[in-house]
């Protein structure tokens, strides 16, 4: 049977904060919070010079952008100190000056990636879900400026220090940002327009202006995401740093600042294989050294003088609200996204392994064995693979109470990155480029062979489980082998045609580059739903835009009239990601009773 474990479902659910999206300014701090408990609302909060925390925004406000339905940065502090949000419930953009009001109109246009400069907001606007623009407007109100549209995709809008020009970044489909992206400035005075960086098969991203005519951007060209220096008038880059590292994560949401461009020409970086570390790179001398307790960073920095600002976590951390002091490297971690933990001994140390596939591919991922004050495994225990979302994306080491309910109660996790995450470089990124269906699901596979191989888990006791991309892996492995016991998939793809056909315009054309369509149906998990033998769980929001709820009743459907065990759920109100506690209560507590089935009670 399970061991017993203080950490409820109910814990789980309401511990995730989800802090976000720091700014810093004059000694103060600003960054966002997911309340699961207020039905998924985000609101702003504020930490003054003094250290004093309170809350900006009552419900029922919550700043929360849908521009290409993932969202991003939702607010931005102006010069005097004044809050721009986008509202979640109309999309407008509002100013916050005692009670929130408006300053965009009523028409459906959606804004992110906001960022005020001399009295004007600048943001990327989406209209109709498929028109986009970078647009400007004064603070206060008034006449929206367009001033760049006609592409397919536009981020990371940048103001010149003078004013004069604005930088920024464009791609087309049928490509992501990870895949190639351009780097453009525009003159103010005529709207002229010109490329100093990127292209087709080069992904650069984030420009920040090292002076009026120089900028700094992110480029893949050699094979990771380093730093590069470009002039304003004069395309070329220049290389800044050149490591086997990643100084970025792939921008599915709009607003990430993985680097500061500091005051005395120092650059604040976040660099590293799978997590990012912070560092301090100093072009002058071409030096990179780390700075502050370790750990890894979310691609969301603020620079303030001679403090920095970020999302810091570790094996043993949750996300947390961190100023660092440049000048003595001290750490100030403020706000947690988890207020109250169990104590030390039900917390699980994630341990980065690798091994190799049947292919004969490395393979990553972070191991979390059972952890128990007291209890002791006699023998191989059962595990559960994680698989993550994107499928461009990854899993790191951040500590997350999900995984301690799970290793608390005798069942170990494998977090896997398997070829096509993100994290070690665009070789690796691009091993899902015409493969998603098989990169993927061999190396789940290859994950349960080595954890048991290894003797670390009972062959016989092995589940997997994923959201979203990671959903359809789920489905895909246990379609096409008997290597798991059981799975669950959270709002999973499982089947391409309707999905390329009802999906959102972001990523509309991803899956071109994931699978030839000519293989659509050969490749898509309910093409091989005859060959799953496991009990399966499905969960699913009907509000999902990204992943229609048809794709998981679909599957369910399949599985029910073979007569393979399948538990399906579906939670009204949700989207893509649950985000309320009642709903993430109660898919918690189904995932464990169907591990308990699989794990104890179906054992002979």
């Amino acid at each position: 049977m399970p061991w017993p474990s203080p950490i409820a479902t109910t814990d789980v659910a309401s511990a995730g904060l989800r802090v976000g999206w720091p700014s810093a300014r004059d000694g103060q701090v600003w960054w966002t919070e997911d309340r699961p408990e207020e039905g998924g609302r985000t609101t702003i909060m504020h930490r003054a010079a003094g250290g004093a925390v309170r809350e900006l925004l009552p419900v029922p406000w919550s700043a929360r952008t849908r521009v290409h339905e993932y969202g991003g940065r939702p607010y931005t502090v102006t010069e005097d100190l004044l809050i721009l949000f986008t509202h979640d419930a109309d999309q407008r953009v509002h100013l916050l000056d005692g009670t929130p009001r408006p300053i965009t109109p009523d028409d459906g246009a959606r804004y992110a990636d906001l960022h005020a400069r001399g009295g004007r907001v600048w943001a990327v606007r989406e209209s109709g879900g498929s028109s986009r623009s970078i647009v400007s407007l004064p603070v206060t109100g008034g006449a929206i400026t367009e001033w760049v549209s006609g592409d397919g995709f536009y981020a990371a809008p940048a103001l010149s220090p003078d004013g004069t020009h604005l930088a920024y970044v464009t791609w087309d489909h049928p490509r992501m940002p990870w895949n190639g992206t351009e780097l453009r400035v525009l003159r103010l005075s005529d709207r002229a327009t010109w490329t100093v960086a990127g292209g087709a098969e080069e992904s650069v991203l984030f420009p920040q202006w090292r002076d009026d005519d120089h900028l700094y951007l992110l480029s893949d060209v050699s094979g990771w995401w380093n730093l590069y220096l470009t002039g304003r008038d004069s395309p070329g880059l220049v290389e800044v740093h050149r490591a086997a590292e990643e100084f970025a994560w792939p921008p599915w949401k709009l607003g990430w600042r993985p680097y500061e461009v500091l005051g005395d020409g120092r650059v604040a970086v976040l660099h590293g294989t799978g997590d990012l570390r912070l560092g301090i790179l100093d072009p002058a001398l071409g030096t990179l050294g780390d700075v502050g307790p370790g750990g890894g960073w979310d691609p969301a920095l603020a620079a303030d003088g001679s403090t920095l600002v970020g999302l810091r976590y570790d094996g043993t951390t949750p996300k947390t609200v961190t100023r660092i002091d440049l000048r003595s490297g001290a750490a100030d971690g403020f706000r947690p996204g988890v207020l109250s933990l169990p104590g030390p001994g039900y917390l699980p140390t994630p341990r980065p392994v690798a091994f190799e596939g049947g292919s004969g591919r490395r393979i990553h991922a972070y191991l979390y064995a059972p952890t128990h004050p007291v209890a002791r495994a006699a023998g191989p225990v059962p595990y559960v693979v994680f698989v993550h979302g994107g499928p461009t994306g990854h899993a790191t080491c951040e500590l997350d109470l999900e995984k301690a309910f799970f290793t608390s109660r005798g069942i170990g996790v494998l977090d896997l990155n398997y070829g096509g995450s993100s994290g070690y470089g665009r070789a690796y990124r691009d091993l899902l480029k015409g493969d998603w269906g098989v990169v993927d699901v061999e190396d789940t596979v290859a994950a349960a062979g080595w954890l048991s191989a290894t003797g670390m888990a009972d062959p016989a006791r092995i589940a997997v489980r994923g959201g979203s991309a990671g959903g359809w892996t789920v489905m895909a492995a246990c379609g096409t082998s008997d290597v798991f016991a059981g799975g669950v998939s959270y709002y999973g793809v499982s089947s391409l045609a309707p999905l390329a056909a009802s999906t959102h315009d972001f990523e509309s054309r991803y899956l071109e580059w994931l699978v030839d369509p000519a293989l659509f149906t050969a490749r898509e998990p309910l093409s091989h739903v005859d060959g799953v033998s496991c009990p399966m769980l499905l969960l699913q929001g009907l509000d999902d835009p990204v992943v229609p709820p048809e794709q998981s009743a679909a599957f369910a459907d399949a599985l029910t009239e073979r007569g393979v065990p399948c538990t399906y759920l579906v939670f009204d109100g949700e989207s893509h990601g649950f985000r309320r506690a009642e709903t993430r209560t109660a898919a918690l507590a189904a995932e464990l009773a169907f591990y308990q089935q699989l794990f104890w009670q179906r054992r002979p």
